[in-house]
């Protein structure tokens, strides 16, 4: 497996100075956020094979169907808008060969359940097709329930496939996360492996009440029991880091060092 590091986990850091510090800790990928892209899309690139690195799992300026309710990333709320932000991030992601790029449905807002299902259906039709054109592939994230309201309708693997099932797409897959995926029970994992086009990894905090994410073995051995069950149902991609977090915690430290625990974190589920 590869590892890589997604770069909300140095928030405060340029894509640049992600490059360096991932580079130098040992990552063989890099996880895109496109806010943090710089607009030079071949300089990019150049920046990336100096370096070294890959491109694990993307995530778009738009990421959702429906609108975010999240502070900072709401993004327009028209879905038809939201639907061609997205189509048009997947095309320029395509020249960064990512493993994957992800797409969340959003919530459902003001909808009732069944007009939301066929918005989100219809806007993964036209993702999906933008996709197999520019040969990337695509991955619907299941969030945890208690982001129902600011960010998905769908908590689950099994939902997200069911879902992709409805819009006739078996050719998009699901992104798996473990802090989302917490409590998913492993046979469910293990059913749908072979659909897994990437995984973020990170712990829920021991403490009750916090919201943010910390490493890998710092939460308990969860993580660790999702990668393993992955693993042994012959899933081989790349690990990727992803850790929300504070001023006063992980996003408080300079790129060098987050990136040096990171990736020690991200070797020690290997093991």
């Amino acid at each position: 497996m590869r590892l890589a590091l997604s770069e909300i986990s140095t928030v405060n850091a340029s894509f640049a100075e992600d490059v360096v510090a991932y580079a130098a800790a040992g990552f063989d990928a890099i996880g895109i956020w496109e806010l943090k892209l710089p607009a030079d899309d071949a300089g990019n690139l150049a920046m990336l094979r100096e370096a070294g690195l890959g491109v694990a799992n993307c995530i778009p300026a738009v990421p959702s169907i429906l609108q975010l309710r999240i502070p900072g990333l709401e993004g327009p709320p028209d879905p038809d808008e939201r639907t061609r932000a997205l189509c048009a991030s997947v095309r320029r992601f395509s020249a960064y060969d990512p493993d994957s790029v992800l797409c969340l449905t959003g919530p459902i807002g003001d909808l009732e359940l069944v007009e939301a299902r066929r918005i989100v259906v219809d806007g993964l039709q036209l993702l999906a097709a933008a996709a197999r054109e520019a040969g990337v592939r695509l991955g619907l994230e299941p969030i945890h329930p208690r982001q129902h309201d600011v960010a998905s309708f769908v908590h689950t693997v099994g939902e997200a496939v069911a879902l992709l099932d409805e819009a006739g797409l078996d050719d998009v897959g699901v992104m798996v996360d473990t802090y989302n995926l917490w409590e998913a029970p492993l046979d469910e994992l293990r059913a749908h492996a072979r659909r897994v086009t990437g995984v973020h990894v990170a712990d829920v905090p021991p403490e009750p009440g916090r919201s943010d994410r910390v490493l890998p073995g710092e939460g308990g051995s969860r993580a660790r029991e999702l990668v393993a069950t992955l693993q042994a149902a012959g899933w081989d991609g790349t690990l990727d880091l992803e850790i929300f977090s504070t001023p006063d915690a992980f996003w408080g430290l300079p790129v060098q060092e987050a990136a040096r625990r990171a990736h020690a974190a991200a070797a020690s589920l290997l093991v």
